[in-house]
């Protein structure tokens, strides 16, 4: 249980990541 909120808070963050960086790119 408390690997499966890990993987998730992981996924999240590296999703945010990603986002982040597809945006920067875009703009620039």
């Amino acid at each position: 249980m408390f690997i499966s909120d890990f993987v998730l808070s992981l996924v999240s963050s590296l999703i945010l990541v990603i986002c982040v960086l597809v945006g920067v790119a875009f703009l620039t």
